[in-house]
């Protein structure tokens, strides 16, 4: 979601050469797409919200009403909705450390990370990665689906059909390297050469993050970097 469209559209076909098209879902919306295939949404939010410009991941769900029941029965808040959006039902949620997150009930956006054209990953930096993994498993009922969950030291994976999808990082609350940082989800998109695609960002009015502020990008050959707007994303070499 971003103040003005017309700015995040040019940097991100700048940076990662997507094209975009209309959506059915509202005149201020448009999906981004690469090779014909979508691969994220943008829209338009306005200018007196904070943050001005943020990646939010949404999860597709059977039931928004039940997710929201858990969500609250977990401690964790329901911002918004659910609500009607296009042909399904949508909510906003920050889970019991803060970080934001959305839900999307009905028909589902074609983009999925991982596959195809789509973002490679998602990473939820938090403090608590376990008090977090236990929250998203039984909000998201991951034991009822196709997933494994991987715990590893300090971090969590979230697997699919073998594809790492899902990425928890930080630590107990006490030992986590992150503590000092805003718990949030970032979104991760594949790129062939990671120096070529953060030349193109800052020339295209994006940033490095200050060492306070940045996010902690996961172990290998990738690079966060902040958009026009504001908002935070890594860029990841996409494996062959």
């Amino acid at each position: 979601m971003v103040v003005d469209r017309a700015v995040a559209q040019a940097f991100y076909s700048a940076v990662l050469g997507w094209k975009f098209r209309s959506s059915s879902l509202d005149e201020g919306f448009v999906v981004a797409t690469v090779g014909g295939d979508p691969v994220a949404g943008i829209g338009t939010r306005r200018p007196e919200l904070v943050p001005a410009s943020e990646w939010t991941p949404y999860f597709a769900v059977r039931d928004a009403d039940a997710t929201a029941a858990r969500i609250r029965e977990r401690g964790a808040t329901v911002a918004v909705g659910p609500m009607a959006l296009g042909d399904g039902r949508v909510g906003m949620a920050a889970d019991r450390d803060g970080a934001t997150f959305g839900f999307w009930d009905g028909y589902t956006l074609a983009w999925s990370p991982g596959e195809g054209q789509a973002p490679v990953r998602l990473d939820l930096q938090t403090r608590d990665v376990f008090d977090a993994a236990v929250f998203y498993g039984e909000v998201l009922d991951w034991a009822a689906e196709d997933f494994e969950v991987v715990y590893r030291n300090d971090h969590v994976l979230v697997k699919l059909r073998d594809r790492v999808v899902l990425s928890l990082r930080g630590g107990g609350v006490q030992t986590s390297s992150l503590a000092h940082l805003r718990p949030r989800w970032l979104v991760n998109f594949a790129v062939d050469d990671v120096e070529i695609a953060v030349s193109a960002a800052m020339a295209a009015g994006g940033s490095k993050p200050q060492p306070s502020s940045a996010a902690r990008a996961p172990a290998g050959f990738s690079r966060t970097l902040k958009d026009p707007g504001g908002a935070l994303f890594i860029l990841t070499h996409r494996e062959p």
